[in-house]
């Protein structure tokens, strides 16, 4: 690459919702929905690698990974394939891995 050849653009990451995590999302106050609505926005969805933010998960959740939100926590599933974190559960960390 010479100097004048611009950077290959980094992938844009975008959210997704499944419909289970769209509705626990909904149910929580809506301070909290804002606070996790702000974190996706800004660290996920504006990061190059949304693996740096977040944690694997192992045992039954192996593949997916986990990022914290004060209390509460995501799980997210990262498509490589389209760019896209996609977001499985939201709840408080005492009820987020009981199934």
């Amino acid at each position: 690459m010479t100097p004048r050849e611009p950077k290959p653009a980094a992938p844009v990451w975008t959210v997704e919702f499944d419909d289970r995590a769209r509705r626990e999302l909904r149910k929580l106050a809506a301070e909290t929905q804002k606070m996790i609505l702000r974190y996706l926005r800004e660290r996920i969805a504006g990061s190059p690698d949304p693996r740096e933010f977040g944690k694997p998960l192992r045992m039954n959740l192996a593949g997916l990974w986990r990022y914290r939100v004060g209390d509460y926590r995501l799980i997210c599933r990262i498509e490589d394939n389209r760019f896209v974190v996609l977001v499985l559960k939201v709840g408080h960390r005492r009820e987020v891995y009981e199934d």
